[in-house]
């Protein structure tokens, strides 16, 4: 075939290609197939120096079409036409990817999208929340933002991006920006601090120890960074990603920090981007929380007025010589809707005010009263008022009990409001009910406010059924999740509706001969912990096993969810909420492990062709052929994938396939012995098994490698400590024989 020179159209089989002006039109014709080897028969320089290539193909022609492109170095622009319905996994990993388009999360039959080590600053929220999608080794969140004062991104500074295993890195006078792999990014300005060595953790939170303030929203993990209390000459940007909450006018997302105690900080948030930054001189914990909208100011000796930007027509007035010197107070309020309530209540005679919540910085009184002004309830105006119904309930600092002081105080009203003045500063609520234990029915919807209403979800894996994924979703998200996962888990209906508080703990264990067959470090006597935040997800994928016998039928079994710890100071009724005999119990789910089909489950996978192994070393632990057989029961269909984030080159990998072409197991188990007979005398290679697990999303598998060397370890240390081999048991029989 004679080369195509630039600019013609050279007829290649059953296909055009059209190479002019740097762009590359390939038509790719019904049941043909195209091999790179035959567009190089093109000029090899021209090509490479393509920067446009359309692909017009059927689904068919995909595979064989991309495989020009690792070849087009210089390629900016890709126009893929095909129809994308039958797609299940689509790679496409390290490729300097800076978009990707939205449409990708409705493609119907994707289980798998690999978008990592890419240069992605800015992902569509539809497809963050793909629980498919993987997205390490991005620098999400670093897109252009507005100069906004003190958030500002530092220019011409050197930029660090940390891999997913190193937690440390070094700051000079220079200066430098910092991205994590989860998005978050720190700015160092010039001349901020000396040369330090900065560590830095991302953990999920611990209730004990962050504390979430009523009707709090947690929309991030939380970042530690060290050491606590550097102080910076200058001030430090920190960026946080966050998960989008529902559009609220009555709530605002801050980042919270702690200093011997939980604060919010000054913070700028760029919705477009999910992005929450704020400036620091030293370093803490920090998070990002979804709270109700704080109006604030500073009270003068010369007095002042407060309104909410929630509800205007809430205000509070500060007489002058009010306070003796200037203090700050805050302003939050919670709007009830009428139709709330009466859903709380099963009562259409109650009604209240939105609830509001004054603080001050001071625990001293007013001196002189400040008068509040408060809406009546929807429905009740100063013409039809009921002076009888209409109750003023006070709230302690803690909100955990509610006292009727109408009869105590002056009240004030006009056609729409009701006023009345206080001495010092708490929440109030006014309510118009005929009832007559006002403060327990407002305590009982206060409590109801503050929960969710959520289900539990139990599926398994349709290629692995012994692989279950565990989720609590709040109400109106089931639909939407049980749709993104039923092309690859299968499982039982939802479970009925149960109510939780943001933070709160719970369980789920497995019963009826079912257990987890791994050590997790959240799993406590055979059950594994969750922590419920509604912003979060609550989901965790475990690996299960049972001692019965699989041969002859299947196994059913349950997982049950209980609750954990509840928070401090949760009413009594609410923690007394029963769901079935046991007053802990909150849903139970059946599960089913199916009759065993293959040697895979039929006897142990112990096989005399693979020689006794010791991978590692006895400081850092050791792994024996024993292990690696434990750990190939963990793989699946992903061996491919496991195997080149190890090494192995794609022709070991197709050999293996093709001369185990009828027996997955024996697949898994060539690829991993073959890998651990090539490194076994590597030092760091269980280091490199264990980076290989967690970027092939198997941070199951790399927690078990971890914990099985971890104790090994251990094991070593003691038994060299016992015979007296031990550096400091050397040293003490140095210093008897000098004595």
């Amino acid at each position: 075939m004679a080369e195509s020179m630039p600019g013609e159209a050279g007829n290649i089989g059953n296909a055009d290609v059209h190479l002019a002006d740097n762009r590359l039109n390939l038509d790719v014709f019904p049941n043909s197939t195209v091999r790179f080897s035959v567009l190089y028969k093109t000029r090899k320089a021209e090509v490479q120096q393509v920067e446009f290539l359309r692909l017009n193909c059927n689904e068919e022609q995909i595979d064989s079409s991309l495989a020009i492109i690792p070849e087009l170095r210089r390629l900016k622009s890709l126009v893929l036409k095909a129809n994308l319905k039958s797609l299940e996994e689509l790679y496409l990993h390290s490729n300097q990817l800076v978009t990707v388009p939205t449409s990708l999360a409705h493609l119907p039959k994707l289980s798998r999208l690999d978008l990592q080590n890419n240069s992605l600053r800015f992902v569509p929220a539809e497809i963050q929340t793909l629980p498919y999608v993987n997205l390490k080794g991005n620098p999400i969140g670093e897109a252009e933002s507005p100069n906004i004062k003190g958030c500002a991104k530092p220019k011409d500074i050197p930029v660090r991006y940390l891999s997913s295993d190193t937690d440390s890195f070094i700051v000079t006078t220079e200066g430098c920006k910092v991205v994590l792999p989860c998005g978050i990014e720190i700015h160092f300005p010039p001349e901020a601090l000396a040369l330090t060595v900065i560590t830095c953790r991302v953990t999920s939170p611990d209730p004990q120890q962050v504390k979430l303030r009523h009707h709090d929203f947690l929309l991030s993990q939380v970042l530690e960074l060290l050491p606590h209390g550097i102080q910076f000459e200058k001030e430090v940007l920190i960026w946080m990603p966050y998960v989008p909450p529902q559009p609220d006018h009555q709530r605002e997302l801050v980042i919270r920090t702690f200093s011997e105690s939980w604060s919010d900080l000054d913070t700028k948030v760029f919705e477009s981007q999910y992005l929450a930054c704020c400036s620091v001189f030293h370093f803490s914990w920090f998070l990002v929380i979804s709270r109700l909208k704080e109006n604030k100011c500073t009270v003068p000796l010369e007095g002042t007025r407060l309104f909410s930007s929630v509800d205007p027509n809430i205000k509070v007035t500060f007489p002058a010589g009010a306070v003796t010197e200037s203090r700050k107070v805050k302003m939050q309020v919670l709007p009830v809707a009428a139709g709330d309530l009466h859903e709380l209540l099963q009562d259409q005679d109650s009604v209240a005010s939105p609830l509001l919540c004054l603080s001050q910085n001071t625990t001293d009184n007013f001196l002189k009263p400040v008068k509040i002004q408060l809406p009546l309830p929807s429905g009740v105006t100063g013409l039809n008022l009921d002076r009888s119904k209409l109750h003023l309930l006070h709230g302690d600092p803690e909100v955990q009990d509610w006292k009727d002081i109408t009869n105590q105080m002056v009240l004030e009203f006009t056609h729409l409001y009701a006023l009345f003045e206080v001495d010092h500063f708490s929440w109030y609520w006014l309510w118009y009910t005929t009832k007559t234990y006002v403060g327990g029915i407002a305590k009982k919807v206060y409590e109801r406010l503050r929960r969710w209403q959520v289900n539990f979800l139990v599926l398994q894996r349709k290629k692995d059924p012994e692989q279950i994924f565990l989720q609590c979703v709040p109400k109106h998200k089931v639909e939407t999740v049980c749709k993104k996962l039923e092309t690859r888990y299968r499982g039982p209906e939802p479970s009925d509706i149960v109510e939780m508080f943001e933070g709160e703990q719970f369980f789920a264990g497995f019963e009826k001969g079912i257990k987890i067959d791994s050590d997790r470090p959240d799993c406590v006597d055979g059950r594994i912990g969750f922590t419920f935040y509604s912003h979060l997800k609550n989901s965790k994928e475990v690996y299960v096993s049972t001692e019965a016998d699989r041969k002859t039928k299947a196994v059913k079994g349950q997982v049950s969810f209980y609750r954990g710890s509840l928070p401090e100071n949760i009413p009594e009724e609410a923690a007394k909420k029963r769901k079935g005999p046991d007053s802990m119990w909150l849903a139970t789910l059946p599960i089913k492990l199916p009759k065993q089909k293959s040697k895979f489950h039929d006897e142990p996978r112990m096989d005399p062709s693979y020689p006794p192994l010791n991978l590692g070393d006895e400081e850092t632990g050791y792994l024996t052929e024993a292990n690696l057989l434990s750990i190939a029961r963990r793989i699946g269909p992903e061996w491919q994938n496991i195997g080149i984030n190890l090494g192995l080159s794609y022709s070991q990998l197709e050999r293996i396939g093709y001369n185990h072409r009828d027996d997955l197991d024996k697949q898994i188990l060539e690829m991993l012995f073959t890998w651990a007979q090539c490194n076994e005398s590597v030092p760091g290679c269980i280091s490199q098994l264990i980076q290989a697990m967690k970027k092939s999303d198997r941070e199951d598998i790399a927690e078990e490698i971890h914990c099985i060397i971890e104790l090994g370890r251990r094991k070593y240390h003691d038994s060299i400590r016992r015979v007296g081999l031990s550096q400091e048991s050397s040293n003490e029989d140095s210093a008897i024989a000098m004595v």
